[in-house]
């Protein structure tokens, strides 16, 4: 094994098995045009980490999200897997170093979709070298703190603005009001929930690490609540 898989594994947190399938999950299609005798790319691997990813991912944000619906948690996912996040984990991993890509285009594997995909064919790797347990722990590990990073996507999709155009047509602009219905957490580690209200209808609850993000939170489930 060479030093710098080595020290990927260092930054990854996880010591393979079978290195062979790290080596997999970092050999861009385009590197096996160029070496015919390379065995196989990591194209397979992505479609497996894809799933194993959601599921991760899913299992998480259901057990810290209590009493979101459907639709409010598939919001959230969709935040922790869409292409550029994933790059941006990968470029923290810096997988680019250790891409197998073609001598003739070493660029592409500074590319958000090359890197996307090494990403989740990196998730299958783990997956299959120990199974799901450790996968999931390596993986949740990798993320840090999901809260969080919601907290910097949640806003562009504004859900709070949504919400009051849904009902502004036929309840007027002031029909809505927000009340944070309880505080917890140490000093350093706040979690906040919020109600929204129709009037006097609830309409949905929501946590997160500070009373917007909560509200964000409480008007996601009031959307899916009124779909």
């Amino acid at each position: 094994m060479n030093a710098t898989l080595q020290d990927l594994q260092t930054r990854i947190g996880y010591t393979f098995r079978n290195v062979v399938l790290l080596e997999t999950a970092l050999t861009h299609p385009a590197y096996v045009n160029e070496h015919p005798k390379t065995a196989e790319s990591n194209q397979r691997l992505e479609f497996l980490g894809d799933a194993v990813l959601q599921l991760i991912l899913s299992e998480e944000l259901f057990r810290l999200y209590p009493q979101e619906r459907e639709g409010a948690l598939t919001q959230r996912r969709k935040k922790l897997v869409e292409g550029r996040f994933l790059a941006g984990l990968a470029r923290a991993l810096q997988l680019e170093r250790n891409l197998r890509v073609p001598a003739t285009a070493s660029n592409v594997a500074e590319t958000a979709s090359a890197l996307e995909d090494a990403f989740e064919a990196l998730v299958a790797a783990l997956y299959l070298d120990d199974g799901y347990a450790n996968a999931r722990r390596v993986v949740l590990a990798l993320y840090g703190d999901l809260a969080r990073h919601l907290a910097t996507s949640l806003p562009d999709d504004n859900p709070k603005g949504r919400l009051q155009e849904r009902v502004q047509p036929q309840h007027g602009n002031s029909a809505l009001r927000y009340v944070t219905s309880h505080i917890g957490g140490e000093d350093h580690a706040r979690e906040y929930e919020a109600q929204v209200f129709l009037y006097d209808q609830p309409l949905g609850t929501g946590r997160g690490p500070s009373k917007k993000l909560a509200e964000e939170a409480a008007a996601l489930v009031a959307l899916e609540t009124l779909e």
